[in-house]
């Protein structure tokens, strides 16, 4: 097989990387969630671009700025090492939008939302101290939970394909290995599902 060919094969798990990276799961996925809780198109985008400017485009931008200055190697941050301090820089981003939310006044739904993100990235940060857990695959798991427990089982089924797509993604580009993809799922669906569980006085209130 030819490097062209490679290349070409690789394409599709480069192009999965990049739709399906953390920051573009949690900034798409603001906007259903903040729809969810609003009562008007104005209210939603006030809020869901709150969320994704802070929670999401701040730490593109840092990680940006130093893959250009070449303290980091690329935008998916491959190595362990370069991964803690755009994770404290999320953090402080994500901790801000909470707080942001709660002074906006947003429905309880929006600030537990960017709360759900915070534990998240938290428990990225830790686990990567010791171990490059797979973020793609973590995101993705519970961007698909949070979509059932918003809008049902049947939205949540669709998107479930997505997945093992994101996982096999990350393993043609070699970024992760098997078990790295595989605790990414079940440590993303393990916490979502826990922050499911203690917010559903706020999801039961909603219908």
């Amino acid at each position: 097989m030819t490097a062209t060919t490679k290349n070409h094969d690789a394409t599709w798990a480069r192009v999965t990387s990049d739709i399906l990276s953390p920051p573009m799961i949690w900034g798409v996925l603001a906007f259903p969630v903040a729809f969810r809780a609003a009562e008007s198109l104005q209210q939603t985008l006030i809020w869901a671009l709150t969320y994704t400017a802070l929670v999401c485009v701040m730490p593109a931008i840092y990680i940006g700025l130093n893959v250009w200055r070449g303290h980091i190697s690329d935008i998916h941050i491959p190595i362990r090492e370069q991964r803690i301090r755009p994770f404290v820089v999320s953090l402080i981003g994500t901790g801000i939008a909470w707080l942001v939310l709660t002074w906006m006044g947003a429905p309880a739904l929006l600030p537990m939302f960017a709360l759900f993100s915070l534990v998240q990235i938290g428990v990225m940060l830790v686990i990567t101290i010791w171990w490059q857990i797979s973020m793609h695959t973590m995101c993705i798991t519970g961007a698909v939970i949070v979509t059932g427990a918003l809008y049902g089982w049947l939205p949540m089924l669709l998107l479930t394909p997505l997945i093992p797509m994101v996982g096999a993604a990350r393993l043609k580009l070699r970024r992760h290995t098997a078990a790295e993809v595989i605790a990414g799922v079940i440590v993303g669906g393990g916490v979502t599902l826990m922050m499911t569980l203690i917010s559903q006085p706020v999801l039961l209130a909603m219908q």
